[in-house]
Order: C-alpha cells, then structure tokens, then sequence
C-alpha cells in the first residue's frame, strides 16, 4: 500500500477515534453507551496504530529506515489497548481510567499535535 492509502485509512479511524474518546471524557462513566462508545473507541485506536506501522516517518531521524519518534505513540497505543481492557475486565477501574487517560493524551493529542509540524501532511493541508 502507498503511503497516501495509509495516510487518509489512519484519518479515517484516528478521527472518528477523537470524537468518541473526546465523548468518553465527558460523559457518566460505566454506563452501557460509555461501554459501547469505548470498545469502538479501543478498535479504531488499534486499527490505526497498526496502520502506522506501515506508515514510514517523513520527518526527522529514522530507525531501520522506517519508523519515527512518532512510531513511539503506537507502540504506546498497542499497550494501552489491551492492559486497559484487562484492568476493566479484573475490576480495576483506576487503573483502566489511567490507561485510558495516558492514550487520548499521548495518543491522539500530543501524536496530533505532532502532525501539524511542518513536512507532515495536516501541516501542509492546513497552513500551506
């Protein structure tokens, strides 16, 4: 697959992702629409961590040739993933909020964040 396939596959979960983890944030946890809004929120984020390991960093220094600093947000993506899902799963309510609360943050805002320096795609989309 070219870069650009993958590029606009991990807009099109990583997105959807924000929306509904930016919900999860704010609405009454434990109910059946935050348990139904969080497994789609844990799929879509799995989905596009493993997007971006086919992804090869376009900026900065390389490792193998291919990933990033950034690839560090996926490796921290399939861990959160599962370990929340387990502490759920056990009963552990604090840590699954941790877990859940270090992936939107590092995950998506300061990963998203990182998107819009320049050289990446969003960068040029939105500032030229």
């Amino acid at each position: 697959m070219n870069y650009e396939t993958l590029m606009f596959a991990h807009l099109a979960t990583v997105l959807p992702a924000f929306l509904f983890g930016t919900i999860i944030l704010f609405i009454k946890k434990g109910t059946s629409i935050h348990k139904q809004l969080g497994r789609i929120y844990m799929v879509l984020m799995t989905v596009t961590a493993f997007i971006t390991i086919f992804m090869q960093a376009k900026v900065g220094p390389k490792l193998f040739n291919h990933f990033g600093y950034i690839h560090l947000f996926t490796v921290l993506t399939l861990y959160s993933v599962p370990t929340a899902l387990i502490a759920i799963r056990k009963g552990d309510v604090k840590t699954h909020k941790r877990k859940m609360v270090l992936l939107y943050i590092g995950g998506l805002l300061i990963a998203g964040g990182f998107t819009f320096f320049p050289g990446r795609y969003l960068h040029t989309l939105f500032f030229g």
